[in-house]
């Protein structure tokens, strides 16, 4: 199978293709192969190929995605006797014994492991660019990150290498590189994919897994591969109502949906961002939706401190396992991430709690909304892509950092408010998606805009606990309405040689 013409398909087309004969596995694994050696070298999205490996790896031959090519993310997804470094020194010891449920079902889909791609430490921030592997970059512009966390997922299958790659979303890490990368990428319920058997909840339900793809299709079929209870999960969603691949295809009906432009930490947004979100509420009411001006009634800030808590005390946890279990030291970790792991071991646990326990408050100012809408409209993120080592660490606030790790200060900067500010540096870019991850409902980035100057900008749905179905309908409808698939093309110009 040419490069050119494997560029062309999306996974449901490739597993087709492979079901009827008109081409083997190993031929689309060995494009895809093909297409990570050209291009990987501008991009670095795998931190950790397979490429051998897959192109020996036995797959149900009758599966949904039997012989198709997937990159995991390097974060969670662990493959038995591989590393799973979550793009940490610190971790680069810890092997799986086992598959995760993610990675046992993808494999039971007929899914062929082509490596992982990389991610920020602990999957942190929204640009993917680690010390262990160095930033990965935006096929659109190689100057642009990606995204993140899922940021070298993104960027892979926005250059073709694989049709579409593993993700997971704790803070808008599946929507986010989808909507600096031209992608679609669902982030499903809380417990509709099992994060067994490792974690019974990631991030204490604030995170799940899926993929970043190009096709809505896509989306849907790997929703219907990895969607189900696992033994000793902590609780069982409904199930749908049938198969989503099936459900997509249905007419959403006609819908009302809340729109807001604003962001809901009262920083600014970009004039693209918001113009991406009108010109799809146009296309909206030409489908005959009902759209206005809406959006939820919660504390925008309180969203933000309990979000960044659930940060101090996952990177404090994440930390310490590092260190008991694969003898980590503090070297090991990035600057950034040992102040957080200092704020999460000084943070008071009834403070922690208490934020917990808010997270209640935002569900129900949802649950109130959806009363009156069926979905929301928002921009997916609050600015274009930021540059490659744009958003590092300034020189003094570096010099800052260490100050207060010498003195062990955590509980001193609890005590000033100076989290406040740390609040509106990290989520300042990217303010929209953490609502759905804190109510544990559906949320998807579609990409309906394109800038002058010709990146991608995504919007945002979101729906009520459990409606992936509705999600999903309305973004078969729009990708037939607005269709986006073409705009790949150009992304084949891609070399190792210098980008587009």
């Amino acid at each position: 199978m040419k490069q050119s013409e494997y560029l062309r398909y999306d996974a449901t087309a490739l597993a087709d293709l492979i079901q009827r004969g008109d081409v083997t596995s190993r031929e689309v694994c060995e494009a895809a192969v093909e297409r990570a050696t050209s291009v990987n070298g501008t991009l670095n999205a795998i931190c950790y190929p397979q490429f051998s490996e897959a192109l020996a790896q036995e797959f149900p031959k009758q599966s949904e995605f039997a012989g198709v090519p997937l990159l995991l993310k390097d974060l969670a997804q662990e493959q038995a006797g591989h590393p799973c470094t979550y793009g940490s020194r610190g971790l680069t010891k810890n092997v799986a014994p086992r598959n995760s449920e993610f990675v046992r079902r993808a494999s039971e889909g007929g899914l062929v492991f082509l490596g992982r791609t990389a991610t920020p430490e602990f999957g942190l921030k929204a640009v993917t660019e680690s010390e262990l592997w160095g930033p990965s970059r935006n096929p659109w512009n190689t100057e642009l990150t990606p995204g993140g966390s899922s940021g070298g997922s993104g960027a892979a299958v926005a250059a073709g290498i694989v049709p579409m790659a593993g993700a997971n979303d704790g803070g808008g890490s599946i929507r986010i590189p989808a909507a600096y990368c031209g992608l679609f990428g669902i982030k499903p319920s809380r417990g509709r994919i099992s994060s067994g058997p490792f974690m019974g909840e990631a991030w204490t339900g604030a995170s799940t897994d899926h993929v970043v793809t190009r096709t809505v299709r896509d989306s849907a079929r790997m929703l219907d591969v990895l969607s189900g209870p696992a033994c000793g999960d902590p609780f069982q969603i409904g199930a749908p109502g049938g198969k989503y691949s099936e459900l997509m295809q249905q007419a959403p009906g006609t819908l009302k949906i809340g729109v807001f432009t604003s962001s809901p930490y009262d920083t600014d947004v970009a004039p693209e961002c918001v113009a991406a979100v009108e010109s799809t509420a146009r296309i909206l009411e030409n489908l005959g939706h009902k759209v206005e001006y809406a959006r939820p009634e919660f504390d925008g800030m309180a969203l933000a401190r309990c979000y960044l808590g659930l940060y101090f005390g996952e990177v404090s946890a994440l930390m310490a396992k590092a260190k008991e279990q694969f003898g980590a030291r503090d070297e090991d970790f990035e600057l950034d991430t040992r102040l957080i792991g200092m704020l999460g071991n000084t943070m008071p646990l009834p403070d922690y709690v208490r934020r917990r326990q808010q997270w209640n408050d935002f569900a129900r100012a949802l649950g109130a909304f959806f009363e009156r809408y069926d979905l929301y409209l928002c921009p997916t993120t609050g600015q274009l892509p930021a540059r490659i080592g744009e958003l590092d660490t300034p020189a003094h606030l570096k010099m800052m950092a260490k100050i207060m790790l010498t003195l062990r200060a955590g509980k001193l900067v609890h005590r000033t408010g100076q989290v406040d500010q740390m609040v509106i540096e990290s989520l300042a870019r990217t303010p929209f998606t953490q609502l759905a991850n804190l109510t544990g409902t559906p949320a998807m980035s579609v990409p309906m805009h394109w800038t002058a100057s010709g990146l991608p900008v995504g919007v945002q749905f979101g729906a009520g606990h459990g409606r992936e179905e509705r999600l999903l309908q309305l973004a078969a409808q729009l990708e037939e309405a607005n269709p986006w698939f073409g705009q790949y093309e150009h992304l084949d110009k891609i070399t190792d040689a210098g980008g587009l």
